[in-house]
């Protein structure tokens, strides 16, 4: 039995194979031989995805690293073109370079945004600023928030169009401990070090947390977490 495979364009040829029926009723063909690993007559696989009408994306050039005075100043000139009022939690990397951190570097805003989000993250991306934005950071994970996260917000810019704020720092802790990559775990042992937050604090914030959220098998895994990284912070001197 032959079967037969055309692809398309100038690159079109047509290749053949033996089609086998094996003992078991399967069928096996000489087609797995390396028909796209030759140059010379067949096509490579950045080919084959790229046939027909669609046409290979240019590579995105690097954006530089962010800081949040360039965040900020972005913002007031949004605020200042469309009049609107701004008022913006930032959670991500620029957070922790408020904290303290200056060696953090991000190339993206990471917030929870009271207002248009569509506009806002149309004016970011106008300005080739990537943004993850919401109106509810607490949904980010299955883990909620600790409740009154926003409440404890504490204010980076306070002006009559603008609203900049920064978690409490054991918010940030715990927005860090929901994800508990390796990177959101350095963060957070930043911050805590950094405002002397205590393990009791930590645990007193996570259980709220585990209180406001859906009941799923990922709070044991955050329970867990949450523990190891108590277990892994000196003890906060007096």
């Amino acid at each position: 039995m032959i079967g037969s495979i055309l692809l398309p364009g100038s690159l079109s040829q047509r290749f053949r194979w033996r089609i086998e029926q094996r003992a078991d009723g399967t069928h096996g063909t000489d087609a797995s031989l390396p028909f796209l690993a030759t140059e010379r007559h067949f096509l490579s696989i950045r080919d084959l995805l790229t046939i027909g009408t669609i046409a290979p994306l240019p590579r995105p050039s690097l954006l530089s690293t962010l800081t949040a005075d360039h965040v900020i100043a972005l913002l007031k000139e949004y605020t200042r073109q469309t009049g609107a009022t701004v008022d913006i939690l930032l959670v991500g990397a620029l957070a922790l370079q408020a904290y303290g951190y200056q060696d953090r570097l991000t190339r993206d805003v990471d917030a929870e945004v009271i207002g248009s989000v569509e506009a806002l993250a149309g004016f970011f991306s106008r300005h080739q600023l990537p943004a993850d934005l919401t109106e509810n950071f607490s949904g980010w994970s299955i883990v909620a928030m600790p409740p009154g996260y926003r409440e404890r917000a504490t204010d980076l810019v306070h002006q009559a169009q603008l609203r900049v704020k920064l978690l409490a720092p054991v918010d940030f802790i715990i927005s860090k401990l929901r994800r508990g990559t390796d990177l959101d775990l350095d963060d957070a042992s930043f911050v805590a070090t950094r405002f002397g937050i205590t393990t009791g604090h930590i645990r007193h914030a996570a259980e709220a947390a585990v209180t406001a959220s859906p009941q799923d098998t990922a709070l044991f895994l955050f329970r867990k977490t949450v523990d190891l990284f108590c277990q892994s912070l000196p003890p906060v001197k007096p």
